[in-house]
């Protein structure tokens, strides 16, 4: 093996650089694991572009920390483990495997009470110095980290679709979908289009999905969209109405991130309907919440990560009936990482971006 690999270094907004640095040795009981694809989403371009607002320090980006390995979504297999992880996780040599993103303690009272996802003090791939993430040629899988085999006859790519599709599957699951529901999906991006797919998954009467860009809506409609929408030439509001008798949708999954599409939502929603927010916001939502209280009395939920949901993410993926190749419509070498960034910047042209590092 060698003794150096590349990787992208964070070292700063708009400074990520690519760089020579030592192969990483794992401890006792962690995962020496060779990288096959590492996605690129949204909360990497926040940290990319960086948020001084969070930090009050320009020098560094929003969440993630100076001299960090980016990268949360990704697939690879595992080339060097002892006895004692290869037993915690059912896994040895040559395996393809898969990560959650966050790193729990395991003993907060989040972590204690199963909702590990919320734990205090947590470690997150790519974010911090001492979970470096999966812009690289080999990474670490920590002690505490939870792991999952995934099929090797997948793409490396579809393989690291994992993420964002657990995701999505969390949003949907705390929306509480059932059968007779009009289901409003906002953002067909990875994430809008992950909640779509869930959303389909729960067999509801309609699930609407909304966006701005055509290609992406009939790729909607391939992961299980019944209705499409594109907002720039129709009145979505209308649509809903006229489907709901003018009552509204029942559910509103928001993965787009923009302030509009939160305003929007709680218009298209009837009375006592479910909001759920997933979008990684650049700027500050203001709505009217009197809207939410007095008008409609609206159940608002927020979604995080994907606890739970990676077993089901994987089984949807492995089934081969997802249109991924699709989906995953640009992989990249790792030294056309800034490519990559600047085609998920751009919005339109990409929908998962993702860098091969081998």
């Amino acid at each position: 093996m060698s003794q150096t690999m590349q990787a992208v270094i964070c070292h700063g907004p708009r400074d990520y650089r690519l760089e020579e640095i030592p192969v990483p040795v794992p401890g006792p009981g962690e995962a020496l694991v060779q990288v096959e694809a590492v996605g690129i989403c949204a909360s990497d371009l926040k940290c990319y572009y960086g948020a001084a607002k969070f930090w009050g320090d320009e020098t560094r980006p929003a969440w993630a920390e100076t001299e960090v390995i980016p990268g949360h979504e990704f697939a690879g297999k595992i080339a060097q483990i002892d006895d004692e992880g290869a037993a915690r996780w059912g896994v040895e040599v040559g395996d393809r495997v898969v990560s959650e993103q966050i790193v729990p303690c395991w003993k907060c009272r989040y972590c204690e009470r199963g909702l590990y996802h919320m734990c205090k003090p947590h470690d997150m791939y790519g974010f911090k110095r001492r979970t470096p993430g999966a812009m690289a040629k080999y990474m670490i899988y920590p002690v505490d980290a939870l792991v999952y085999k995934i099929s090797k006859k997948l793409p490396p790519a579809h393989a690291a679709f994992t993420e964002p599709l657990s995701c999505s599957l969390h949003a949907v699951e705390r929306a509480g979908i059932t059968f007779d529901d009009v289901v409003v999906v906002a953002g067909c991006g990875p994430i809008g289009l992950g909640m779509v797919i869930g959303a389909r998954s729960k067999n509801p009467a309609h699930v609407i999905a909304l966006d701005l860009v055509p290609e992406k809506l009939e790729l909607a409609k391939e992961c299980g969209a019944d209705i499409v929408v594109d907002i720039a030439d129709e009145d979505a509001e209308k649509v809903v109405m006229d489907l709901t008798d003018g009552y509204g949708a029942d559910v509103y999954l928001e993965g787009t991130g923009h302030p509009s599409a939160v305003t929007q939502g709680l218009s298209l929603l009837r009375k006592l309907g479910r909001y759920v927010e997933y979008g990684v916001f650049g700027s500050d939502a203001t709505v009217d919440w009197s809207i939410i209280s007095d008008d409609k009395e609206l159940d608002v939920l927020g979604a995080h990560l994907g606890p739970h949901c990676w077993p089901a993410a994987i089984r949807m993926l492995e089934s081969g009936e997802l249109p991924m190749d699709k989906i995953c419509s640009h992989q990249l070498p790792l030294a056309d990482f800034q490519k990559g960034l600047d085609l998920v910047a751009g919005g339109t042209e990409s929908v998962k971006v993702s860098l091969i590092p081998s």
